[in-house]
């Protein structure tokens, strides 16, 4: 009798941020968040945590209305790459379309965080966290950068991220978001309201 030597499977957990500043075909921001959370379910990758949706200013200033934020946990088998892949079709099958960085959006499904892992490598992603702000409108990588380069600097970000993950240590600056969370300008913090 043989044996299946690979019977134990490894699950990941992988952080998305998710956000939305304008209406879709389901309905308003707040809708499609909860929409896509429905649709992540459906293709196989259904959230176990999500945070409460937070009301937070539009970023960068000026650029449309105000966002709708929230962040969720998936459980996965599947490889980062598979997983982003997935987040950009359920964009997609929402309306969203990828044509000016950071501009208004139905919706935006980012892989922040999975596991513990550094993608490319550490210098590839030093590389990313170190731009400057004006290096990070004008460039984009064309490949999978974890953790996100700009989590800790972003409250619409850490403030949902702390409500299912607070412990959660980036891999590279040693903190955990909690701590990230609490070293953001209070102004900032204040700035986002849980819907």
């Amino acid at each position: 009798m043989s044996q299946d030597t690979d019977c134990h499977s490894t699950v990941s957990y992988a952080i998305i941020g998710m956000g939305s500043n304008l209406s879709s075909a389901v309905g308003c921001p707040e809708k499609t968040l909860q929409a896509a959370l429905e649709q992540l379910d459906a293709v196989g990758f259904g959230p176990d945590l999500v945070s409460n949706f937070y009301e937070t200013p539009c970023f960068p200033i000026g650029s449309g209305p105000d966002f709708v934020n929230a962040a969720a946990r998936i459980p996965t088998e599947s490889s980062p790459e598979d997983l982003l892949k997935t987040l950009h079709e359920v964009e997609r099958y929402f309306g969203r379309e990828r044509k000016v960085r950071w501009s208004a959006r139905c919706l935006d499904l980012d892989l922040l965080a999975f596991d513990n892992r550094i993608a490319p490598n550490r210098k590839g992603f030093q590389f990313w966290h170190d731009l400057t702000s004006s290096q990070q409108i004008t460039l984009s990588p064309d490949q999978l950068i974890l953790p996100h380069p700009r989590i800790q600097d972003r409250s619409f970000v850490l403030i949902p991220f702390a409500d299912i993950a607070p412990e959660w240590r980036h891999p590279v600056l040693g903190k955990t978001v909690a701590e990230m969370r609490d070293e953001l300008v209070q102004a900032d913090r204040d700035a986002i309201k849980v819907l």
